[in-house]
């Protein structure tokens, strides 16, 4: 099959889809006696995405696969769709996120650690909820806290095809707050619709850090490099549970 008649068929299903598609999903919709490889669905993909130059909607390539949306260029007309007006998300949920993408497999004594306040129960609910981060082990210290990564959902929302994408923590250190300030991290851009956080459900630590404070230097907290071998590293130095193990170190090599 010629790839100007695959073009059609690819497009139609990004479009019928409800979730991004790889290209093993796509050799699916077709049988032997198409003779249809992967590297022609590649191709077509490239294409389409050529083509999408100049108009209202893009074909990107996420963690999931590829799917079709709307370009940053024409969100705020497309925005006026929804008449519930979409509200910001909090500066504590997303330090909390920065951090567990940043540090990841990072436990909730941790980040307090670093942010000086307790982290709202509400807050590591709804990041769950929304299917950003999940639990990938257990630290095996006293009380075994639980560690939390990153999902391929979230890599979704943000537009991203890995945590390499991420911008480097170096952009954010030479911010001009020495504290980390990762409500200011530039991820790319989404609508974004927040269940209401009360920020006053955030209680300070005994030893919280005053926010004009040093940072805590790294050694304050063991630092993971985002790598493929992070999830590696995971089960290596904690009690993990293997079949968790094993999916974390599978979506990370992936």
């Amino acid at each position: 099959m010629q790839i100007e008649q695959l073009k059609p068929i690819i497009e139609a299903a990004l479009l019928a889809s409800s979730q991004p598609m790889t290209v093993h999903q796509l050799g699916d919709l077709f049988n032997e006696a198409d003779e249809v490889a992967h590297e022609q669905i590649a191709r077509a993909l490239e294409a389409l995405a050529a083509d999408c130059a100049g108009r209202g909607v893009e074909l990107r390539e996420v963690a999931s696969g590829f799917r079709y949306q709307v370009t940053q260029d024409v969100h705020p007309w497309i925005t006026r769709l929804w008449t519930e007006k979409p509200s910001r998300y909090s500066r504590a949920l997303l330090e909390t996120l920065a951090l567990i993408a940043y540090r990841q497999p990072i436990t909730r004594p941790e980040i307090e650690q670093i942010r000086g306040v307790v982290v709202s129960s509400n807050i590591i609910k709804t990041m769950e909820e929304r299917e950003w981060i999940r639990v990938v082990g257990y630290r095996d210290v006293p009380g075994k806290p639980a560690l939390f990564g990153t999902t391929r959902a979230f890599l979704d929302y943000f537009n991203l095809k890995s945590l390499d994408q991420l911008p480097p923590l170096s952009e954010i250190r030479d911010m001009e707050d020495p504290q980390l300030r990762f409500d200011q991290t530039p991820l790319p851009a989404r609508i974004v619709r927040d269940l209401p956080i009360d920020p006053d459900e955030e209680l300070p630590l005994d030893n919280a850090i005053d926010d004009r404070a040093e940072s805590l230097p790294d050694a304050a907290l063991p630092h993971t490099e985002i790598t493929p071998d992070t999830a590696d590293e995971a089960a290596n130095r904690a009690d993990v549970e293997p079949d968790v193990a094993e999916q974390n170190i599978k979506e990370y090599r992936a």
